[in-house]
């Protein structure tokens, strides 16, 4: 099957070896991986900031982009819960755009919910040398949680992982306290929010803090760092299970 890549803004700037990582796993399941190389933004700065405008012409860019695929696969819950949940807001009013959307709605997945869910990935692609081996905690980003229902999916693919053991963490599912513009706005709240999370990752005593959404990924690393702690690894979920961590 041909899979459309949808590698998001923020792992093509941040971290582009999570995108690679990506593609590892796919190709693993025996996916032919196609990126779009005209791919920018989803849309979901401009939605959540209310530039409705901007949100629609990024949609529309979106589905001419990958509407040509089997499927869309989308390594962060975010830019995947714009996609599958918020296009219907984004493009109302507009009903060719809408019957173009309604065609590739059930073909956007996830990372891994795809991986689960619809090729039913059953081996991991062979650990590089010196890859992650360790404990993990895993934390629940809002979006992929609460849009997509991705949960249990990324804990049956870590526990596949040979030298990986997950240790969950109190509070596994609340926010880290990013949400966009969010930690910018209410800064004093979000510094809050996350230093809870931050502490139940130690609680966990866990070597690394996995995850699937790139802007929880930087906003916890971010406070880990500044608050001292230099040690505990803050890893997205592809680049364990593709052992490139």
């Amino acid at each position: 099957m041909r899979v459309g890549l949808m590698v998001t803004c923020l792992v093509d700037v941040m971290r582009p070896e999570i995108g690679f990582s990506a593609i590892k796993l796919l190709e693993a399941a025996g996916c032919e991986v196609v990126i779009p190389e005209a791919q920018t933004c989803c849309g979901q700065p401009a939605y959540s900031g209310g530039n409705r405008a901007a949100a629609r012409e990024l949609a529309e860019k979106f589905i001419g982009e990958f509407e040509g695929f089997d499927y869309i696969v989308i390594p962060s819950g975010s830019c995947g819960g714009t996609i599958k949940t918020h296009y219907e807001d984004i493009l109302a009013g507009h009903a060719s755009l809408l019957e173009r959307y309604a065609r590739i709605q059930s073909r956007v997945y996830e990372l891994t919910d795809f991986l689960v869910n619809v090729v039913k990935l059953d081996k991991l692609p062979e650990a590089a040398h010196g890859s992650f081996r360790g404990t993990v905690t895993y934390h629940d980003s809002c979006s992929g949680l609460r849009e997509l229902g991705v949960q249990r999916q990324p804990r049956e693919l870590l526990a596949m992982r040979d030298g990986v053991q997950l240790k969950e963490m109190d509070q596994a599912r609340a926010c880290c306290g990013f949400g966009g513009t969010f930690a910018v706005k209410y800064g004093d709240i979000s510094t809050a929010i996350v230093d809870d999370k931050c502490a139940n990752i130690h609680a966990s005593g866990a070597h690394a803090v996995v995850l699937g959404d790139l802007g929880c990924m930087l906003n916890i690393e971010g406070r880990l760092r500044r608050t001292g702690d230099t040690t505990t690894r803050v890893l997205h979920v592809a680049q364990v299970l593709s052992g490139d961590a």
